[in-house]
């Protein structure tokens, strides 16, 4: 016997959290993608004027930043789709997908940052108007760390890992924003080189951001998620009247919802309809319990000495 929110009423309510979540992951990353934009245009303009490569950098990786709500909203927008015969868990493996495409991004951000730095080296060049290119640090910071709020916080409140990551990406390129100011201070004090410096340590700190977003993305693919959410699952579970024993546990994550699957120990002598109404407790229990978990399958198990003659016939499995 099996339970599960596909079970009776729950794919309902489980297709209308994932839709309701999607519909507040788009309209963060609408916002954040406007606020990233503006201020990606704002050091544009500011490029030109101090022809600071560091700035370059720096304006560059904030367009790539931008631009990753572009696949996010696009997986937030497939995987409202209902399951199919021929994709029955749904279509939440979207997020995942746009996940390894920012990953890219990130790459090419980094990629042509320090191609530009190490021209500049090549060929130096002094920076103009330090004072501007300060305020474009500034404005840079400030527009990312806004933006990094914002995601974070939706994407926790929604529990899109991916959302999470990108808003730290975001707050990770505000403190690059930063750096800027300091090639600001060496071409003031008549340092050339100080832009093509600062343009290597925003490459690098590019690719701390590349590490931990491909890491990420990695960990979802295959499945990891908190420990904790297991000890919250395997702990709800033992609390409902009735269940004996936990065998197993298995959670994956599909986009921003949780699935779950569990093994539970039962009385033998417990009836075909009362072990329905368990399994359909534990399900209940295990869906307030851990967050972001919409959908649970609950097999139960008499005690192992009257499953031996079960378990025989699919041993040779």
């Amino acid at each position: 016997m099996k339970s599960g929110h596909g079970h009776g009423h729950g794919h309902g309510h489980g297709h209308t959290v994932a839709f309701e979540t999607s519909r507040e992951g788009l309209r963060c990353l609408k916002l954040s993608f406007a606020g990233l934009f503006l201020t990606a245009l704002i050091q544009t303009a500011i490029v030109f004027v101090t022809d600071s490569v560091a700035l370059l950098g720096d304006t560059f990786h904030n367009y790539a930043d931008a631009f990753t709500a572009i696949p996010l909203a696009i997986a937030f927008l497939v995987g409202r789709r209902v399951a199919t015969r021929a994709y029955t868990y749904g279509f939440g493996r979207a997020e995942d997908l746009a996940g390894i495409v920012v990953v890219l991004l990130i790459a090419a951000s980094s990629a042509y940052a320090g191609y530009e730095a190490i021209t500049r080296f090549i060929h130096p060049a002094d920076v103009r108007h330090p004072g501007v290119l300060a305020l474009a640090g500034v404005v840079g910071f400030a527009g990312n760390e806004l933006v990094a709020q914002y995601r974070i916080r939706t994407g926790r409140r929604i529990g899109s890992a991916a959302l999470v990551a990108d808003g730290l990406h975001a707050r990770t390129d505000g403190f690059t924003s930063l750096a800027v100011v300091l090639s600001a201070v060496g071409a003031w004090l008549g340092f050339p080189l100080a832009d093509p410096i600062i343009g290597l340590v925003i490459t690098v700190a590019i690719l701390f951001v590349l590490r931990d977003a491909a890491r990420e993305v990695y960990r979802r693919l295959m499945d990891a998620v908190d420990p904790v959410l297991v000890d919250q699952a395997e702990a709800a579970i033992r609390a409902v009247p009735g269940v004996l024993d936990v065998t197993g546990i298995h959670l994956r994550w599909l986009g921003h919802t949780l699935r779950a699957e569990a093994r539970i120990t039962i009385d033998s002598s417990t009836s075909l309809v009362d072990a329905h109404h368990l399994t359909h407790q534990v399900e209940r229990e295990l869906i307030h319990a851990v967050p972001r978990l919409t959908s649970a399958t609950i097999h139960p198990e008499p005690l192992p000495r009257d499953a031996i003659a079960a378990h025989d016939l699919v041993t040779h499995h």
